[in-house]
């Protein structure tokens, strides 16, 4: 008998994969808290989840700003809010959907905040979430089970606070070694000229164009968001020790090729190589080896993003090809974030820069990456 508990034990050791400190086995209906922000940038986690997830369902949203409205997404990811009804409900806060009841396994907080701090405006939200017996998914770098308030409220009910942020320990860290070499499978990163621009969404629309053709691919999350739509391999690359990010990486890329194989590996991109407030991109063209950069690019925005007051202007896009380029890595395609412009907008800017630079220029969230594939297998020979 006791012989039987411990191969039991062993089989569930063996079976459950443990990503940046908590479990892979968290899956189901959520509610997803966006304090007002949820027609922001800032809520890029609840518009992730609304792309579309393999670990969560999106049940609801909690938004004071859109109360009463509906959550339509159309087929390129699009998402906008309607008087229409669709199978996302909004509502004003936490206690008006708890009225409805409605099962949920899980409260994600589904906004990236300023210093990553729990808005004081949500925090009742949590609360009520933890009274009611629904554990908190954050992806805030602020860590909630530190918080003793809410930890105690959550021990209380017997309720969990998974915080997506918490930095692995050190003896469960990769250091790099080399082994990206091996790597066969061509890997594409979408990077960004700043912050906040998509590229987590393009990467996941490239798959997605590839998978519809017949064509193995996956994708390398680096961030919360990533995690939170169920990718099997990634990391989150803003809590990981300085030291270990090139080698987390490679291991999440070479782990997803030796399991795998896939024709095309994409890679989340994260910040910008010229973000003063958090330069990045050198990891992902040297450290994991790239075949090719999709680049994305907002042509309205001309400070980074939450930088205008110190006048931090960002270079020019010409400048950033090239600087890629220095790298020894070739930008195949530029897809643009369109955010505030209008169709005519659109449309201009995306010929100029096809003009311009000669390279591949798609609008994802509008017309979505139909002819990215033509482009992989022609230059990769897929």
């Amino acid at each position: 008998m006791i012989k039987a508990n411990i191969n039991l034990k062993i089989i569930i050791i063996e079976k459950t994969k443990v990503i940046c400190g908590i479990e892979m086995k968290i899956k189901g209906n959520v509610i997803v808290l966006t304090g007002g922000k949820l027609d922001s940038k800032s809520a890029k986690t609840a518009h992730g989840l609304l792309r579309g997830s393999e670990r969560f369902n999106v049940v609801s949203i909690v938004d004071k700003k859109f109360s009463g409205k509906h959550v339509d997404i159309d087929k390129h990811g699009k998402i906008k809010f309607t008087n229409e009804k669709t199978n996302i409900k909004i509502f004003k806060d936490l206690k008006s959907f708890l009225k409805h009841s409605i099962k949920v396994d899980y409260c994600v907080i589904g906004v990236a905040s300023a210093g990553g701090i729990l808005p004081e405006e949500m925090r009742e939200d949590v609360i009520l979430a933890l009274n009611n017996n629904i554990s908190i998914v954050n992806g805030l770098h602020s860590i909630l089970n530190q918080d003793s308030q809410l930890k105690k409220i959550a021990d209380n009910n017997n309720v969990k606070i998974h915080d997506v942020r918490m930095s692995k320990s050190r003896d469960s860290l990769s250091f790099w070694s080399g082994k990206i070499y091996n790597v066969k499978s061509p890997k594409i990163v979408v990077l960004g000229t700043d912050c906040g621009l998509g590229k987590r969404t393009t990467a996941k629309l490239v798959v997605e164009e590839l998978e519809k053709n017949d064509i193995s691919s996956d994708m390398i999350y680096t961030g919360q968001t990533g995690w939170m739509q169920g990718w099997d391999y990634g990391f989150i690359f803003d809590s990981t020790l300085n030291d270990f990010v090139s080698g987390e990486l490679e291991r999440s890329i070479y782990q997803c090729y030796k399991d795998k194989n896939p024709d095309f590996i994409l890679i989340e991109g994260q910040a910008a190589l010229r973000n003063p407030s958090g330069p990045c991109g050198s990891e992902f063209l040297i450290s994991a080896n790239v075949d090719g950069v999709i680049l994305q690019h907002s042509p309205k925005r001309k400070h980074f993003d939450g930088w205008e007051h110190v006048d931090a202007i960002m270079p020019s896009l010409e400048s950033e090809i090239d600087l890629i380029k220095s790298y020894g890595k070739d930008v195949i395609a530029i897809t643009l974030n369109t955010q505030g412009m209008t169709d005519q907008e659109k449309i201009y800017h995306k010929n100029l820069i096809n003009t311009d630079f000669g390279i591949p220029v798609f609008l994802p969230i509008d017309e979505g990456m139909d002819g990215i594939v033509e482009i992989l297998k022609n230059k990769y020979d897929n």
